[in-house]
């Protein structure tokens, strides 16, 4: 293809205009078709117009490849534009293949084509792929550019080699902010934390991203969120990124408080700051909180991303919230949020733990692709709802296509076996763990198969697990053997398990009212007396019962003796009217 002498009239066709503006890939198709009609599509300008186009992502690079397929000779431009639509879009080894395609068809790259894929080689850590594009950089002369410069400082510290970043620093001169907070970065990556701090104090000025950067390494990986907070409080001109850093490193620590007092003073929020607060809420179980904020930010205008929907998500699976939970996978589909195998896997959990198990299954289905995850969340759900078998012949099916095993899949499905009664398919699961897959079982494990044997009633068998088990009991097991002694009347290793929860200091009030229904259940009313006297003696008192009900879209939480609820007049004026209602027909006696 060959530069047309009316290059620069092109500009003036509007069909170039509509393109730099428009974003819809139907449009962008139209004006592709368009300029394939006219011939227009062989002139080079506007080749790499549409190609631009083409990369931005409203189309795949899948179809940019195929048109860029089609054009004879491309230029430089439209090479870079290729490696640099593939680094956009995470896929760096195919932005490296394609600079390789690039010099096969003797195409020299320019000071535009050495950032880009000295970026992809530190997107892959290709350490050596670098080095040969160092090589190459040097031969043609772009090594005293300060882009290709900070490229280079930026792919050795990405790969590890701090020393050849910092060489290349060193013997720079004409250094920006990039070119120092590349540095800063590679020692923090580096886990050299004194040099980053000492370049950070050395810095002849400081941008957002210093700051931010900063804050953020101090808050999550030093764990210093104190001198974060004076860094932040010596920022003059804040930005956004710097008040999401802090706010960041405060919901990290688990100081929601703090973070939401730092959020509601924010002069200006975006989709970052929303979705770390809302995913705070969601992960250290705030979930009404979570949804709340979810529904604020709906109401501000602001669109959700992937981590606010998926902390939405995970407060109403948290919550129990289903109609809450049907409504975000709506509004997911018709806003086109990404709706890749995270956001699909929470979705299936969501439904597995609101106890809608026919569209958890159809979500399953759906699934183009499946990971580790995706079969957890599906065999554990159906363990905890009492579909064991249907649990394990998921199990059989990762089994057939070789999905790779860890040792949670087996927790799932033991816990399946556990729920629905399968001691032979739990016992034959458990065997496997070691002799076919090579996982070593965990104390959770041993847990699930004590479990297992004791909701069997096989509670020898269960003991014996126990104390010939690797590894120490926990009090979980001695808990899950006493729940067993409850269910299959057996007095004495009752006793013999509040024992071991005594010796492990794990004897709350649930165990003694465990071993005080035991006694009840048996007649055995003095030895009742006594465990309620020591449990009176140790000041040991039963825990408020607590539910939480969704109605009409709304989380309403009870506590069990609490009156402060708004809702409490009306619930004791239906509980009377009902008990009128039994009284009158005389089901039971006042």
């Amino acid at each position: 293809m060959t530069h047309s002498p009316f290059s620069k009239l092109v500009l003036k066709y509007p069909l170039l205009s509509l393109l730099q503006t428009s974003k819809k890939a139907s449009e962008i198709l139209q004006i592709q078709a368009q300029l394939t009609t006219t011939n227009l599509i062989s002139d080079t300008f506007a080749a790499s117009r549409l190609i631009i186009s083409l990369t931005s992502g409203a189309l795949s690079m899948n179809y940019a490849e195929l048109v860029f397929s089609q054009i004879e000779h491309p230029s430089t431009f439209i090479w870079n534009t290729m490696i640099k639509g593939y680094i956009e879009s995470s896929n760096p080894c195919r932005a490296f293949h394609f600079y390789c395609q690039m010099l096969g068809k003797n195409v020299l790259g320019d000071n535009h084509t050495y950032p880009y894929v000295l970026k992809a080689s530190g997107m892959m850590l290709g350490l050596n792929e670098g080095r040969e594009i160092h090589g190459e950089v040097l031969k043609r002369g772009f090594a005293s550019g300060l882009f290709v410069r900070n490229a280079l400082i930026s792919m050795y510290c990405r790969c590890g080699d701090i020393v050849c970043g910092r060489t290349l620093f060193d013997g720079f001169h004409n250094r920006d902010l990039v070119s120092w907070n590349s540095m800063i970065s590679g020692y923090v990556r580096c886990g050299e934390m004194d040099e980053a701090q000492k370049m950070f104090d050395e810095m002849p000025e400081r941008d957002v991203f210093t700051w931010a950067m900063m804050i953020d390494v101090y808050g999550k990986k030093l764990g210093d969120i104190s001198r974060g907070r004076e860094l932040f409080d010596r920022i003059p001109d804040r930005d956004v990124a710097c008040w999401n850093s802090m706010i960041d490193g405060y919901v990290n620590h688990g100081k929601m408080v703090a973070a939401r007092e730092l959020f509601e003073e924010m002069p200006k929020k975006n989709v970052v700051s929303w979705s770390i607060m809302i995913d705070g809420y969601a992960r250290f179980g705030n979930s009404k909180e979570a949804l709340s904020l979810f529904n604020q930010m709906l109401h501000h205008g602001t669109k959700p991303d992937k981590i606010s929907t998926m902390g939405a998500i995970s407060a109403c699976a948290q919550l129990g919230a289903l109609d809450h939970g049907r409504w975000i996978h709506t509004y997911i589909q018709k806003n086109k949020i990404i709706l890749d195998i995270i956001v699909q896997t929470a979705l299936l959990d969501m439904y597995m733990k609101c106890g809608s198990l026919e569209e958890a299954r159809m979500m399953f289905q759906s699934m183009r692709e499946r990971n580790i995850i995706s079969w957890n969340v599906m065999i554990a759900g159906l363990g905890v709802h009492g579909f064991g078998e249907e649990a394990v012949e998921l199990f059989a099916q990762m089994e057939l296509q070789g999905t790779p095993m860890d040792d949670l899949i087996f927790l799932s499905v033991l816990t399946a076996c556990s729920h629905a009664g399968l001691v032979t398919n739990g016992l034959d699961v458990f065997k496997k763990m070691a002799s076919v897959y090579g996982i070593k079982p965990k104390l959770e494990h041993y847990g699930c198969l004590v479990d297992l044997l004791g909701r069997a009633g096989q509670l020898d068998e269960a003991r014996n697990v126990i104390e010939s088990m690797p590894m120490e009991p926990n009090s979980a097991l001695w808990g899950s053997l006493l729940a067993a002694c409850k269910t299959y009347h057996n007095v004495p290793l009752a006793e013999v398990s509040v024992g071991r929860l005594v010796e492990l200091k794990a004897d709350d009030c649930g165990v003694y009212v465990i071993l005080s229904n035991i006694y009840a259940e048996e007649g055995m009313w003095k030895d009742v007396l006594k465990v309620r006297k020591l449990m009176g003696d140790r000041g040991i008192k039963k825990a408020a019962g607590r539910s939480v009900i969704e109605v009409d879209g709304e989380v309403e939480e009870f506590v069990n003796g609490e009156r402060s609820h708004s809702s409490t007049e009306e619930i004791d004026l239906v509980i009377r009217s009902l008990s009128m209602m039994i009284l009158s027909v005389g089901l039971i006696v006042p």
